[in-house]
């Protein structure tokens, strides 16, 4: 969510990268998508304050009786809408600290995310909201274009055109965005991404017994794989190194109890490079969804129009906090490529009178990777004639909710 300024600033064009204003690079609060909220009593005293009585973020991770925890977002589409809007009025009031009726709001979607969620949104925004404005812009988009003004790829920016890996909490989504239009029949997913690795280092730690306190072994998960998970080039050999050296390759993450003060150590061994691993060989996890990343990215590719295909494998981009993972880009494009080759020495032995060449496979990363979906949207904010695609809420009153089924197109993009 990134509430626009009431001025647009200017931005400079140079070399085909556009240099915004002073401003903010980063989001300014992160809020996890946590709320927790009491649990219904039938004591027949209404206090007044129920609406009020709930936590959000980080507050709703600390443990408290009659409390409970929700995700208002699964797998990159809200589920619990009450609870959802209960969310955006703390973000709103609490963290970003503004009025919405002065301010209007853009906002991101998942792919393929339906209409009627697009709806619902709207309805929250100009009904509890009161926003003058509103626009809902598709993330692979955004990513993609904040991953060309960021990279070292020059690239031109009137040509949108790759593939978005974009991995979050909830879910993993590969994206390919032609001109700057997402090919919604080609989009694939898979369940797997921040969350389900959190999770398997959560399970890896209870199987062995580690000395982690209950209520913090989320969040100890979560820190453990943020700072020491990496992607591995082999499996066994890694296996190898650590039965080998374990000495040079086990690190330990001290902590505290936040109940009792008491410190606790835990040793890091093989998650380290296993939880990651989820997206290279997702049967580890799960037998439902046995399909790599990187073949999931070259059927998707395959999908698409056939002269669309080579720019698309030119420039893969990576986009989300779960593709930040040490040499989690070199194993990605390694994979494709290979399949690419692989695929290439066939058509050559099938055609030889043919002159193929065969696709070039990159797979970019920028210093913005963990924030390429915001920062896209705040470079989407200094366009000066941002505010003309935006849905008014006059357009609300005069056509109701069905107006945000639909973007409407900027004049200079």
């Amino acid at each position: 969510m990134l509430p626009l300024p009431t001025r647009i600033h200017a931005y400079t064009h140079t070399h085909s990268q556009i240099i915004p204003a002073p401003g903010n690079f980063e989001p300014s609060a992160l809020i996890p998508t946590y709320i927790s909220t009491p649990v219904q009593q039938n004591t027949g005293k209404a206090q007044g304050t129920e609406d009020l009585d709930f936590y959000i973020g980080a507050d709703a991770m600390i443990k408290r009786p009659n409390y409970n925890v929700d995700y208002p977002i699964r797998e990159g589409v809200v589920s619990n809408w009450d609870n959802m809007e209960k969310y955006l009025q703390r973000c709103i009031y609490q963290y970003l600290r503004c009025d919405p009726e002065e301010h209007y709001f853009l906002m991101t979607e998942p792919p393929l995310n339906s209409p009627e969620n697009r709806e619902y949104t709207a309805e929250i925004m100009f009904e509890t909201f009161n926003v003058p404005g509103l626009y809902i812009a598709v993330q692979a988009v955004l990513g993609l274009c904040a991953s060309m003004l960021n990279s070292k790829v020059g690239r031109s920016t009137s040509e949108v055109t790759g593939t978005v890996i974009d991995s979050g909490d909830g879910v993993t989504h590969v994206i390919p965005v032609v001109s700057g239009y997402v090919i919604g029949s080609c989009i694939k997913h898979i369940p797997m991404a921040g969350r389900t690795i959190t999770d398997f280092f959560m399970e890896q730690l209870r199987s062995r017994n580690e000395p982690v306190p209950a209520d913090q072994i989320i969040d100890v998960s979560r820190r453990c794989k943020e700072l020491y998970c990496y992607v591995c080039p082999d499996l066994l050999k890694e296996y190898n190194k650590y039965d080998t050296k374990p000495q040079d390759h086990i690190v330990q993450y001290s902590g505290q109890d936040l109940r009792t003060k008491q410190p606790f150590t835990i040793d890091i061994g093989y998650e380290r490079f296993l939880a990651p691993e989820l997206f290279f060989n997702p049967e580890i996890f799960s037998s439902d969804f046995t399909t790599p990343l990187p073949d999931l990215v070259d059927q998707v590719i395959q999908a698409c129009p056939i002269d669309t295909r080579k720019p698309l494998y030119k420039y893969i981009t990576l986009s989300g906090g779960s593709t930040m993972y040490k040499n989690f880009q070199r194993r990605i494009e390694r994979d494709i490529g290979a399949k690419c080759k692989k695929r290439y020495e066939e058509n050559v032995k099938l055609f030889p009178q043919l002159n193929l060449q065969p696709p070039e496979v990159n797979v970019i990363t920028h210093k913005f990777q963990r924030w390429s979906v915001w920062l896209g949207g705040s470079l989407l904010s200094l366009l000066p004639d941002v505010i003309s695609a935006f849905h008014t809420r006059a357009d609300y009153q005069e056509h109701g909710a069905r107006i945000a089924r639909t973007n409407q197109v900027f004049k200079s993009v």
